[in-house]
């Protein structure tokens, strides 16, 4: 297939299918006479993989490494490790998350209960005295 099949097969724009074969994520393109790119079944779900990974945080240096030449040679052992090692990673970030999210939750609660008699500055003034100092 040519790469207007491909992009409309995977919603990508030709553009971008052409960077990742140029960063050497999408290999084995073949070049018809003409020297218009053919790609090959498989590369729909390479290019599917790629963005599925990405969402789930992947960097391209990671995909880089990670994927195959050919995806029937996949070391399935290398595979779990980086994935448990995302997982990991993902969880170690929705800690963070969760902590700033009550953080910033304390603080929205400490200014909507602003005393009556304390004006914007001073009731700044009270907030930034219950923020916890940065060691």
């Amino acid at each position: 297939m040519n790469i207007g099949e491909l992009a409309r097969m995977t919603g990508l724009n030709a553009s971008r299918i052409r960077f990742y074969e140029r960063i050497g994520l999408l290999k084995a393109i073949k070049r018809q006479s003409n020297g218009y790119r053919h790609y090959s079944a498989e590369a729909v779900l390479i290019l599917n993989l790629i963005v599925t990974a990405q969402r789930a945080g992947f960097s391209l240096e990671e995909l880089r490494t990670l994927l195959p030449g050919d995806l029937m040679k996949w070391d399935r052992e290398q595979l779990l490790v980086t994935l448990r090692r995302k997982v990991a990673d993902i969880e170690q970030i929705e800690q963070e998350l969760a902590q700033n999210k009550a953080q910033l939750a304390s603080l929205l609660e400490e200014i909507e209960n602003r005393p009556n008699d304390f004006d914007c500055a001073a009731n700044a003034r009270r907030v930034l005295t219950t923020i916890p100092k940065i060691d």
